[in-house]
């Protein structure tokens, strides 16, 4: 819980060709990771997510979004861009598990820009290296049926699987 109440939610609506497969829907740990809840909220809020796409699946690990290139629909920039700045990483106790909200990030533990993923198994081999911020509170069906897409040797969808970020507060 954050000071101002109940923690902030962040809806992802996910489509393919048009067709709406579901809602992620997103509850937000601002008491462990502010930087980064502030960060994806305000991108978020801004509509920088919307029109991105799902650009990396990887069955029994995790899905992963957040890269504005994915919006062109050249593949080859996929996974590569930011939001032109970077968030300080918070490390925390959080578990990567079946459901978490994680930042990725560069090499350098400091990069975290707009990328995120969240885990369909779960992946400990990832805790204390890369930033919790959150976890599914519903809708886990419709992160497998992303993780599920067919898949290109990139691991990027073959049909483009795109969302739309709503927040709300609590």
């Amino acid at each position: 819980m954050s000071a101002q109440g109940t923690a902030p939610k962040a809806t992802i609506t996910v489509t393919s060709k048009g067709e709406q497969w579901g809602q992620i829907v997103l509850r937000l740990f601002p008491d462990v990771a502010p930087n980064h809840v502030r960060n994806f909220t305000a991108l978020a809020k801004q509509g920088f997510y919307n029109g991105t796409t799902f650009h990396r699946v990887i069955p029994g690990f995790m899905i992963q979004g957040g890269d504005p290139n994915s919006k062109n629909p050249d593949r080859s920039m996929h996974g590569m861009g930011g939001p032109g700045h970077r968030v300080k990483a918070e490390f925390n106790s959080k578990p990567h598990k079946r459901g978490t909200l994680s930042m990725a990030r560069a090499n350098d533990p400091d990069s975290a820009g707009s990328q995120f993923f969240i885990c369909v198994n779960d992946a400990n081999f990832l805790d204390w290296q890369y930033t919790v911020f959150g976890e599914v509170e519903s809708g886990m069906e419709v992160a497998d049926q992303v993780v599920n897409a067919k898949r290109d040797g990139r691991d990027n969808p073959l049909e483009r699987v795109e969302m739309t970020v709503t927040i709300s507060e609590g």
